[in-house]
């Protein structure tokens, strides 16, 4: 069970001086069986090699550890709770490693080989700009289970025509299959957020695309829903938006949030020629 043999979560933070910093998005879950949970919706990670972000004082590495997991890489730009997972290194038998730094400018499918996955309770002012480096690299991955603010959380799995519906439901979508597994409450962590949390699966889809059909569905996107309220002619002006749509047959008196994934990707491809050949969109 999590914390046998080892000291208790709030007796590390004190151990380490782990106030959480607002500067660091820092909001240490403590509650053994959410972390239980968690570790759960994860799957089997039998053999997997697992990257953790930001562990803060080690609740989740710990139940990550008591799985069959071949290894876990925590990475973490805290020097203090850097500290403390060190500590528990120690006794992992060589399967945890600590990598003290940006997890932003980590590139994990160097630091692991595969299988890998990532489960992490992501540090909230860094959440969104991780995942989207993590979609445009999806395939190195086998699945991702991560903790976001329940508001990017419903993000993500948004569907269409809904409030919540933009580029970072689509950026998903694109690649995975996305589910919100877990909603969790904010006294269940220290200090509590003044928001509730929420756990979403991702798994990449066998099919990935290109580098440079990723970057063109960026594009698309940004340029689609920074003026989601006009209608496609006109919040697609700067990128060809009368030949693009009309080359992916879709209306142009349509708005952003009322077109499928399956209809971005017909856009996204569409603009790719123009990009590829570096003539103006």
């Amino acid at each position: 069970m999590i914390g046998d043999g080892l000291p208790p979560l709030r007796e590390v933070i004190a151990r380490h001086g782990l106030l959480a910093r607002k500067s660091l998005g820092q909001h240490f879950l403590l509650d053994a069986n959410l972390i239980r949970r968690i570790v759960r919706e994860a799957g089997d990670l039998a053999g997997r090699h697992v990257a953790e972000i930001g562990p803060g004082p080690g609740g989740l590495t710990r139940a990550l550890l008591e799985t069959a997991a071949a290894s876990v890489t925590a990475i973490e730009i805290d020097p203090r709770a850097a500290a403390a997972i060190r500590d528990l290194a120690a006794g992992s038998g060589g399967r945890l490693r600590v990598i003290e730094g940006d997890a932003l400018r980590a590139d994990i499918a160097q630091l692991l080989p595969p299988p890998r996955r990532i489960v992490a309770n992501l540090p909230y002012n860094v959440a969104t700009p991780l995942l989207l480096g993590w979609l445009a690299h999806a395939s190195a991955y086998e699945a991702m289970t991560l903790m976001f603010q329940q508001e990017v959380a419903e993000r993500i799995t948004a569907p269409p025509g809904s409030a919540e519906y933009g580029r970072l439901a689509i950026l998903a979508q694109w690649t995975c299959a996305v589910g919100l597994r877990l909603r969790i409450p904010p006294a269940a962590f220290v200090p509590p957020p003044r928001v509730w949390s929420a756990v979403v699966s991702l798994q990449p889809h066998p099919s990935q695309p290109p580098p440079a059909l990723f970057a063109a569905m960026e594009r698309l996107t940004a340029a689609a829903f920074g003026q989601r309220r006009k209608m496609l002619r006109s919040a697609l002006k700067a990128i060809s938006g009368d030949a693009l749509l009309a080359t992916a047959d879709i209306d142009p008196t349509r708005r952003a949030e009322t077109l499928t994934v399956p209809e971005f990707d017909r856009l996204a491809r569409a603009l790719l020629p123009a990009i590829s050949s570096g003539t103006p969109a």
